[in-house]
C-alpha cells in the first residue's frame, strides 16, 4: 500500500516515521512534509490547505491511505472531498471536525450533554465580553471561537487581563475571523492531561497517556505555545483515573457526537484538568496531538496503519495497542521568539550526532533542506525525543541530544517531563 501523510510538523514526521515501519506499506509520501519527512518518505510539494492537489496526486499516484496531520484540512472538509472522490482518508469529517474547529460549538456540545467541563459565556460583542469580566477579582480563560495554532488560549489574573485578552481577541483582531466570537470560561485548576483515542464513531480505543508543556518558558511561565515538549506517560493519570475518563467523558462524547448526526471517524484528543471535581474537558482537538504524538508514537509497538484502516471502516472493536514499559520524553526546540514574531534560514548543526544516540529520534517540525544543509522554517523547529527506562533517565537523554544541536537562537525549555519525574 502506499500512504500519504498530510502536513509538514513534527506529528506528520512521527507518522510517517510510523506508518513506514508498516509491513503493509510499500511507500510513503508526505505533502508538503519538511528536511526531516524526506528521510523517511517522499515529499511532495503539495500544500496541506490544497485540497485538489491533493486529490489530484492521491489519484494518480494509487494512494491506498492518506492521513490528515493539521486541524485546517479537516475543519475545510479534506475527508469529505477525499471520500467523494473514492479514497481513502484518515480522520474526521468536517462536521465532525468542528469539535474542534469551533470552541463554542464544542462548549456546547459538553453542556448539552452533561459532559464534564468547566462553567462558561459565549460572547459576539467586545462590549458585553467586557462588561461580563468587569470588576472580577478570580482567573479567567478567554478562548477564540475559530482555529488558531494552538495559541488561541489566554490565561488572565483577574477581569483586568480578561479584559485585555478580550480587546487583543475582538477589537485588534489578532486572530483575524476566528476571534469574532469568543468562550469566557472558569479557570480550572489541578493537573493538565492529554488522552488521545482512536474511535470508529462506536468503539473508543484510547492510546496511552501523555502530558504537553503549553507554556514558552520554565516553570509554565510566558505566552501559550502550540507546545514547547512532552511525555508520556502521565503518572498523574492513574489506570482508575483513566478508566472514568474513557466512561464518563471520551465515550460519551462520541455517542453525543453520533446524535447530533456528526458520527466521529478517526483520532480524537481531548485536553483534560484532573480538578478537585474530577476530570474536566478543556478543549477538544479532531487530530494527533504535536508534540505529544512524537513520545507516544515512539512508545507504540502496534502497527499503526491497521487501526487507521479500523477506524475507516467501523472495524475497531475488539482492538487493542501494544505499549513498551519505557518512558519518551520530547522536548521542542524552537526559534528565538516564538509564539511570537521569529527569523527563518538559520543554519541548524548537530542533528545527526544527537539522533545517533542510544534511543534517540530527532523529529523535524520547522525545517527545510538547502544546499546539503538544514535550515530553520518554523517556530517550533525539531522536537528531540527519547526513551528511558524510567522518567529521570528518558529525560536525561533527551537532553543529552538537545546539547548536540546548535542553531543561532535556539530556544527551548529545561524542565520537560519533569512533572512526571
Amino acid at each position: 500500500m502506499r500512504v500519504l501523510v498530510v502536513g509538514g510538523g513534527g506529528r506528520e514526521h512521527a507518522l510517517a516515521w510510523k506508518i513506514g515501519q508498516s509491513p503493509d506499506v510499500e511507500k510513503v509520501y508526505c505533502a508538503p512534509g519538511n528536511a526531516g519527512t524526506a528521510l523517511v518518505a517522499e515529499n511532495v510539494a503539495i500544500a496541506a490547505e490544497d485540497i485538489d492537489g491533493l486529490i489530484g496526486f492521491a489519484t494518480e499516484n494509487r494512494i491506498g491511505l492518506t492521513v490528515v496531520g493539521p486541524e485546517q484540512p479537516l475543519v475545510a472538509g479534506i475527508v469529505d472531498r477525499f471520500k467523494e472522490a473514492g479514497l481513502r482518508a484518515f480522520g474526521p469529517d468536517a462536521r465532525a471536525a468542528e469539535i474542534e474547529g469551533s470552541k463554542v460549538f464544542c462548549k456546547n456540545l459538553l453542556k448539552k450533554y452533561g459532559i464534564p467541563t468547566g462553567e462558561y459565556e459565549v460572547f459576539t460583542a467586545a462590549d458585553e465580553a467586557a462588561a461580563y469580566v468587569e470588576g472580577k477579582s478570580e482567573p479567567l480563560v478567554v478562548k477564540v471561537d475559530g482555529l488558531a495554532a494552538g495559541k488561541g488560549v489566554i490565561l488572565c489574573k483577574n477581569g483586568a487581563e480578561a479584559r485585555a485578552a478580550i480587546d487583543t481577541i475582538m477589537r485588534d483582531k489578532q486572530f483575524g475571523e476566528a476571534g469574532n466570537h469568543i468562550v469566557v470560561e472558569e479557570f480550572l485548576e489541578g493537573h493538565e492531561v492529554s488522552v488521545l483515542a482512536f474511535t470508529d464513531g462506536k468503539t473508543v480505543l484510547p492510546l496511552a497517556s501523555a502530558q504537553d508543556h503549553k507554556a514558552a518558558y520554565d516553570g509554565d511561565r510566558g505566552p501559550n505555545t502550540g507546545g514547547m515538549g512532552a511525555y508520556s506517560p502521565a503518572l498523574v493519570l492513574t489506570p482508575a483515573l483513566s478508566r472514568q475518563v474513557t466512561d464518563e467523558i471520551l465515550v460519551p462524547t462520541v455517542r453525543a457526537m453520533a446524535e447530533e448526526g456528526r458520527p466521529y471517524h478517526g483520532l480524537l484528543y481531548a485536553g483534560l484538568m484532573l480538578t478537585e471535581r474530577g476530570p474536566e474537558v478543556l478543549e477538544y482537538n479532531a487530530r494527533f496531538g504535536d508534540p505529544e504524538t512524537q513520545p507516544l508514537l515512539m512508545r507504540m509497538r502496534s502497527d499503526i496503519v491497521p487501526l487507521f484502516e479500523a477506524c475507516i471502516d467501523g472495524q475497531l472493536a475488539g482492538r487493542s495497542i501494544e505499549w513498551s514499559g519505557d518512558t519518551a520524553v520530547c522536548v521542542v526546540m524552537a526559534a528565538e521568539g516564538y509564539p511570537g514574531t521569529y527569523e527563518k534560514g538559520k543554519v541548524i548543526e548537530g542533528i545527526d550526532e544527537a539522533g545517533a544516540l542510544p534511543g534517540v529520534v530527532v523529529f523535524h517540525a520547522g525545517t527545510q533542506s538547502h544546499d546539503g544543509r538544514v535550515l530553520t522554517r518554523g517556530g517550533r523547529v525539531l522536537g528531540v525525543t527519547a526513551l528511558g527506562t524510567s522518567p529521570s533517565e528518558a529525560i536525561e537523554s533527551a537532553y543529552r541530544a538537545v546539547e548536540k544541536i546548535r542553531w543561532e537562537g535556539m530556544h527551548y525549555r529545561k524542565d520537560i517531563g519533569r512533572r512526571g519525574d
